[in-house]
């Protein structure tokens, strides 16, 4: 089978693979669609995402596809059905599986991070984070279930109400997802700061964001927000992000930045303020959450998804040679 292959730091090779073996428990799937994200980014440039990727191993942890086979114990899905997967495989046996935090698993193992992925014509996983799909949703979005369900994680996390107004920093697609996924919670107000007005106006028309902000020439107002969602990762945002917070707000720190970045806060507005601050890492059991979101048309990828690329092409676009891309997938299938 074709595979793209990471063999380095920022290099991939074209590479005919053995198809995948599975196990009594696994799932062999036909690949349709990958997502490209930062976490892809970041592992193609030799930095460490949910977990190190040692090369050689084949990225794509966003896949959509067609089950091929199953194993002899697997009842859940059958060949021919249409499925997303979970990258994240927990070890259940480790002091957070057994707490209800997998999330935090120490021995946490994922699809296009640790083990080969969806940047190939076919990949394995086991069973248990095989999720069939609906009949009205498209297996090119359900590449984009994996997002959606960290965004899901990541606002269980809060306490939301309808009355809250929400912010969130970043109009990459983890930002924009953010904005409709907490429409979908029931948050009244969600407004939206970024540094491209084509997304900024996309969110205004399609999204009913209520207030946009391009921080490259306008201000984000200070203590005006009881949810804030920092999805850049960067020490300006984030600082951005406290700033805004109105007193009792929820700051949801989700971007992912340099290991060694950090920002200064005044720590007694977070005590005047009782401000939370919450992380999030990835996206513990969201999955079927995240794929009824999809399948009710409470949240829209397909107006976020801007490029279709094949294998061939992800090399360029990680270098930078791809520009202007919102969000992109990668077509194994025809």
């Amino acid at each position: 089978m074709k595979a793209l292959v990471l063999t380095g730091t920022k290099q991939f090779d074209i590479e005919d693979l053995p198809t995948p073996e599975i196990g009594p428990h696994d799932v062999l799937i036909d690949t349709a669609y990958a997502g490209v994200c930062g976490t892809d980014h970041d592992l193609y440039a030799g930095r460490p995402g949910s977990a190190a990727a040692v090369p050689p191993i084949v990225l794509g942890h966003e896949n959509s596809g067609v089950v091929a086979a199953v194993g002899e114990q697997v009842t859940r899905v059958k060949p021919g059905d249409r499925v997303a997967v979970d990258p994240n495989i927990y070890c259940g046996q480790c002091e957070f599986c057994l707490t209800q935090r997998p999330e935090l698993c120490d021995h946490l193992s994922a699809v296009g991070v640790t083990r080969n992925g969806g940047l190939a014509e076919q990949f394995s996983a086991p069973a248990s984070v095989v999720y069939p799909l609906p009949d009205n949703v498209s297996l090119k979005s359900a590449a984009a279930v994996e997002p959606i369900s960290c965004a899901v994680h990541a606002v269980d996390l809060l306490k939301l109400h309808p009355y809250q107004k929400a912010l969130v920093i970043g109009d990459g697609f983890m930002g924009q997802l953010f904005v409709q996924v907490l429409q979908a919670y029931g948050v009244h107000e969600v407004d939206l700061a970024g540094i491209v007005d084509e997304k900024l106006k996309l969110n205004a028309e399609r999204f009913h964001v209520v207030n946009t902000y391009n921080t490259l020439r306008e201000s984000i107002p200070e203590g005006r927000y009881d949810v804030i969602v920092e999805a850049v990762g960067l020490p300006s945002t984030q600082a951005q992000a406290i700033a805004a917070a109105n007193k009792g707000a929820q700051v949801l720190m989700f971007g992912v930045g340099p290991q060694e970045a950090v920002f200064e806060m005044n720590t007694y507005d977070i005590y005047k303020k009782q401000l939370t601050i919450q992380g999030s890492f990835i996206n513990p059991l969201t999955f079927s959450d995240a794929i009824a979101l999809l399948s009710s048309g409470k949240v829209d990828v397909d107006s976020l998804i801007s490029h279709e690329f094949a294998l061939e092409q992800v090399q360029d676009f990680l270098d930078g040679a791809i520009t202007g891309v919102s969000k992109a997938v990668v077509r194994l299938a025809e």
